[in-house]
């Protein structure tokens, strides 16, 4: 029986480990895709928000957050977008500061979804983004594992 649950544990390790690397992989070809697109220095996000202000129903949050922080700052916002993809792109293929990778990647995922851009597909997201905050993915196969040992005291490789 401890067997099977070891292989069971293994098991579910190795699949988090493989998900997280996908997933820095889906957010490096995102941010790589917004520096080639221009999002930082170019109006292309102001032009998204105000797309997608006429597609939706004019009482929903989504537009009291488009129009009243979104579209007002939307090339800082252009800027943390891109640069947060890239960072949690290398945090989690790397498995460096993993758990805070997965933090930016949730921030930049709950702004996404209160933007209006929300349906079942950011649900596994989500769901990936708390399993990489609640487990330790880095520490199993990552940089966090040996930055921890020589900084044991710093958080942010736990």
């Amino acid at each position: 029986m401890k067997a099977m649950n070891k292989l069971i544990h293994g098991t579910l390790k190795f699949v988090l480990i493989i998900l997280r690397i996908l997933f820095g992989l889906f957010w490096l070809l995102a941010g790589i895709n917004k520096v080639n697109d221009k999002w930082m220095t170019s109006p292309i996000l102001e032009n998204i928000f105000l797309q997608r202000l006429t597609e939706l129903p004019p009482d929903s949050f989504a537009v009291f957050y488009l129009t009243n922080f979104a579209i007002p700052f939307y090339q800082p916002i252009g800027w943390f977008i891109t640069i947060g993809e890239i960072y949690s792109a290398i945090g989690l293929l790397i498995g460096l500061t993993t758990r805070s990778s997965a933090l930016v990647s949730l921030f930049i995922l709950f702004n996404f979804a209160i933007g209006g851009y929300y349906d079942a597909s950011l649900l596994p997201f989500f769901i990936l983004v708390l399993l990489f905050i609640k487990y330790p993915t880095g520490q199993w196969f990552g940089l966090d594992a040996l930055l921890s040992k020589q900084f044991p005291n710093n958080r942010i490789f736990w």
